[in-house]
């Protein structure tokens, strides 16, 4: 396999079974660097699917790893003022040693995520400008150079301290599904991480990336793909595992969820093919949600990328 391969640390998970311990996560993270995957991703919620918070998360992450990239998989920055966000990601970036891959998308549109909002007073209806604006304006900061800013925020000739390891900030993913994110992606961001929700669906964004790209003059973000897997020889029993996972982790059908995201179980030469067709597909990064025994997937997985 061509692409690299992460792991999604189980932050809803855990605090979804009622652990609320950083120690394990973090136990986890080392283990997965030692078996040689790439990269190590968390999620974002408040009060929707309610998780360790990513941010600080990520900095633990990048302080006990070594070589391993750590990435939000995906942040909500309209949730943030991004004046604290830059700083915040500088930081982490720091801690990591230059590794540091900034995920972000703009939230579904769920009525807890609305809530969830709500409760941060931020406009939902706002949160794409909010995104563009935000990052923008994080992007002027890690210059290092005073800056004015009058927008959404206001910035009178102030200069960041510190500045990320990685001259002009962290590298941008954009999670987008639909062709007017994906132009998005393409117009200002340096990856791509679609969610699904299959591979014929991959190829067709994939293809719209590139076009945009291009039109812009811009060199094509990195393709990566989100995918949710659980390996069991009994694929009905795996498929089943899957089901209960994101009807759990929702709240919605599980039908309605693999409508929009790749998910597969079964066998490991099921699960293997699975995700070497986003390889093939063009995928250069891949991230792995896994559904089951954690360890025991970790171990069967691995030598996918010692092939990659």
């Amino acid at each position: 396999m061509k692409a690299k391969l992460g792991y999604l640390i189980p932050t809803r998970e855990n605090i979804m079974s009622g652990e609320h311990s950083a120690s394990t996560l973090l136990q986890r993270a080392q283990q997965v660097e030692q078996l040689g995957f790439d990269s190590l991703w968390v999620g974002d919620s408040l009060f929707a699917r309610p998780r360790h918070d990513p941010l600080t998360m990520l900095a633990a992450l990048g302080a006990v790893t070594e070589s391993v990239q750590i990435g939000s998989a995906v942040l909500l920055p309209a949730l943030r003022n991004p004046v604290v966000l830059a700083q915040q990601l500088a930081t982490i970036d720091q801690i990591a040693d230059g590794r540091l891959i900034v995920g972000a998308g703009i939230a579904a549109d769920t009525p807890r995520i609305r809530e969830e909002f709500a409760a941060a007073s931020v406009p939902f209806e706002k949160r794409v400008g909010r995104l563009v604006e935000g990052f923008s304006l994080c992007r002027e900061l890690w210059k290092g150079e005073p800056v004015t800013w009058s927008g959404r925020w206001q910035v009178n000739e102030a200069t960041l301290a510190p500045l990320p390891a990685q001259t002009g900030g962290p590298p941008i993913w954009l999670a987008a599904s639909v062709p007017v994110g994906i132009r998005r992606c393409a117009q200002f961001y340096e990856g791509w991480m679609p969610i699904g929700p299959d591979v014929q669906g991959f190829q067709s964004g994939l293809a719209i990336l590139t076009e945009s790209a291009a039109e812009f003059g811009r060199p094509r973000p990195v393709p990566s793909i989100y995918l949710t897997v659980c390996v069991d020889e009994n694929e009905a029993q795996a498929e089943a595992m899957i089901d209960a996972y994101l009807h759990d982790y929702y709240g919605l059908p599980p039908n309605l969820m693999r409508g929009v995201q790749a998910c597969c179980g079964g066998s490991l030469d099921r699960v293997t093919d699975f995700i070497n067709q986003f390889a093939e597909a063009g995928a250069e990064h891949i991230i792995l949600r896994l559904v089951g025994d954690h360890e025991v997937t970790l171990q069967l997985l691995a030598p996918l990328v010692s092939k990659s």
